[in-house]
């Protein structure tokens, strides 16, 4: 009878064979095939003569391809790689990551590395080697990367090759690094004259609301509790009564986008082009310091404003996905959260990529559509 433990410890070894196998790789070079060519003649000659100095000759060759296994097998061990990304990145921009590499062996040192960036299931290479990497000790490399396209870039690990010692056999390894990179839409510049225009427009609707500011809203009687600093003296003085001021708030430009996400897939480019337009109005808008609210599709930024508020809205543009018409005309399910009422809002912008009849656009209850046909009107370059 087999002892229970035993059977652990095998099943232990198998799985970490299995592991080691997925993980390593190894590939004779043409050099190496030549190598063992003349390896397998030598061996022939040694078997058909007898001859002492081609069975020396034989085991010396046979030397060199185990020392180049071992050797090549311990530059690979004990690596342990962390890589550094950023939170945000704009597609089209070009940003730099950094790669720590430490190698953990106590004794020997690593020789001729070469890595590759593995990314969603592919080998990136980024020209990223290593001479020499001492034991016990560090590096730290950077290198460039733009990303084309918004959302979700996966790093999945550091797939690691070298050549050392003899160039004989090329032996890959598997680092496992992983991280995740978001990529917001890209800024694109906008025609002045629009955001002017646009700006004046939410002006012209704002509503006048007591709050923090500078402009007088309203002169009333003094309550208990009031910030005796908003004392109005001259009133007092001509009333006998305690008069405070009330200020008219200053956030009163405040605009609302609204960017429906109801498009048919032949209708992509236009989809992503009313992203990118967003993602541009919105950085316009946060340079000129307005309060900017941001709804896509059921998300809802809330009402914000500098960069950390733009950061926010750039994510809900980075990670939003396009909803076929079938899916919205079925209880309209997910098109976009419902809208605030008009004193909270602000002035209202939404930005359509596709309309029919049977898209409710109408219920957006917006001051002004935008259309995907009218976008590229209104930058100078998409």
């Amino acid at each position: 009878m087999k002892h229970p433990l035993l059977n652990l410890r095998v099943s232990s070894v198998f799985s970490s064979v299995r592991d080691l196998s997925r993980r390593r790789s190894i590939r004779l070079t043409s050099e190496g095939t030549r190598f063992l060519l003349f390896t397998f003649g030598i061996g022939l000659a040694a078997i058909n003569t007898g001859n002492n100095l081609f069975y020396l000759l034989l085991a010396m060759m046979l030397s060199l391809i185990m020392i180049s296994g071992l050797l090549s097998e311990h530059c690979l061990r004990r690596l342990e790689f962390r890589r550094h990304v950023p939170d945000l990145v704009m597609a089209n921009e070009p940003t730099t990551l950094t790669l720590s590499v430490t190698n953990r062996n106590r004794h020997l040192p690593s020789f001729s590395l070469h890595l590759l960036d593995v990314i969603e299931g592919q080998d990136v290479d980024r020209g990223l080697a290593i001479h020499l990497l001492p034991p016990q000790s560090s590096v730290l490399l950077s290198y460039p990367l733009l990303a084309t396209k918004r959302g979700w870039v996966r790093f999945e690990g550091i797939r690691t090759q070298t050549l050392f010692p003899f160039g004989l056999f090329l032996k890959k390894g598997f680092y496992f690094a992983e991280a995740h990179l978001l990529v917001s839409p890209p800024i694109k510049p906008l025609t002045l004259r629009f955001v002017d225009e646009l700006v004046s427009e939410g002006q012209g609707q704002s509503l006048s609301r007591r709050g923090h500011g500078t402009q007088l809203y309203n002169l009333r009687l003094y309550q208990p509790g009031d910030d005796s600093r908003a004392i109005h003296w001259m009133t007092t003085a001509r009333t006998s009564q305690l008069i405070v001021r009330e200020t008219e708030a200053e956030d009163q430009r405040r605009i609302t986008i609204v960017l429906s996400i109801v498009a048919p897939e032949d209708r992509e480019p236009l989809f992503e082009r009313s992203v990118t337009f967003v993602a541009s109005l919105l950085w316009q808008l946060t340079e000129r310091a307005y309060p900017v609210r941001l709804i896509v599709g059921t998300e809802d930024s809330g009402l914000g404003v500098g960069s950390a508020h733009l950061l926010a809205m750039l994510r809900l543009l980075a990670l939003c996905k396009r909803q076929p018409p079938e899916i919205s005309r079925v209880g309209h399910h997910g098109e976009h959260s419902p809208l605030p009422h008009e004193g909270e809002r602000g002035y209202t912008v939404a930005v359509v990529p596709w309309s029919d009849q049977a898209t409710p656009t109408n219920r957006m209850q917006a001051d002004r559509v935008l259309h995907a046909a009218q976008l590229e009107e209104l930058t100078h370059a998409f």
